[in-house]
């Protein structure tokens, strides 16, 4: 993967974290820096989707598809992306985790 490219991912989920948590950007284990960056979006979404409410669900799935839009189908980012998605539809209607809701 080109140099300007995973930098350019890099900026993109370091600004989401920053804007979406107080929390410290992760440390992760030394690898190869592709296998960082996706390690980090993978943590991105999976906090993103995690403090999802009902009110905020359509932009959390925006915003975790603006990450990967452009990626190819079998990238692992988009699919976790494609995979919460419909978590957060449901999230979004308000028929997750209510009573009589799908679960």
């Amino acid at each position: 993967m080109a140099g300007k490219t995973l930098q350019n991912r890099l900026v993109i989920a370091t600004g989401m974290w920053r804007d979406a948590t107080d929390e410290p950007l992760p440390k992760l284990a030394p690898a190869e820096p592709a296998e960082q960056i996706e390690e980090f979006e993978l943590r991105l979404v999976d906090m993103l989707c995690r403090d999802a409410t009902p009110a905020n669900a359509r932009d959390v799935a925006d915003r975790t598809w603006d990450l990967v839009q452009d990626r190819p189908d079998d990238d692992p980012v988009k699919r976790k992306v494609v995979e919460a998605h419909d978590t957060l539809a449901k999230l979004s209607a308000g028929t997750f985790g209510g009573p009589g809701g799908n679960r």
